[in-house]
């Protein structure tokens, strides 16, 4: 973690999420989708309006890893959104957590992990919940470590494009 500070987002941090989002979106999955689909999905889901929103919403939280005063990494956590027969309302999952290709294996996606793991059970054990492209065994392999077991699939869309996405449970622990 050399130097990186955790801190949990603000509504200041509209913007540098917005940039951050797109570009580890696009380092990550960028080369998956035509040019048309992929800016349909950035101006749909990266927009500083989308994380504005999330910012103001009780039910979310966000956070933010800096590094010599740049964005390296975020998690997005809040209450469950997937097409899961089992979620249920007051579960909670994990949204996104990215970081910058350059800076990855250093401990910042574990950092913002437990970041959003202790937020998403402060007030006690629940189910959490992940969704993970299917082809991203290194996520998966991640998520394992912190007891999230395969539950389903379903079909992520950006923007034409529908892509087998993977949905992972954690069940509640005392």
């Amino acid at each position: 973690m050399n130097g990186t500070v955790i801190r949990r987002a603000t509504a200041a941090d509209a913007a540098a999420l917005a940039a951050l989002g797109t570009a580890t979106f696009v380092e990550t999955f960028g080369h998956l989708y035509s040019r048309e689909d992929l800016q349909a999905f950035l101006e749909e889901s990266h927009t500083v309006e989308a994380y504005a929103g999330a910012l103001a919403d009780p039910d979310y939280a966000l956070w933010l890893a800096e590094r010599d005063g740049q964005a390296i990494g975020y998690a997005q956590a809040g209450r469950c959104g997937l097409p899961h027969a089992e979620a249920q309302p007051g579960d909670g999952e994990l949204k996104r957590l990215y970081v910058r290709a350059g800076t990855q294996g250093g401990g910042t996606g574990r950092a913002l992990m437990d970041e959003a793991m202790a937020w998403l059970l402060r007030d006690g054990p629940r189910p959490l919940w992940i969704s993970v492209w299917s082809e991203n065994l290194g996520a998966q392999r991640f998520y394992s470590r912190y007891g999230f077991e395969f539950a389903g699939e379903y079909e992520f869309i950006v923007g034409a494009q529908r892509d087998r996405e993977f949905m992972y449970r954690r069940r509640a622990q005392a």
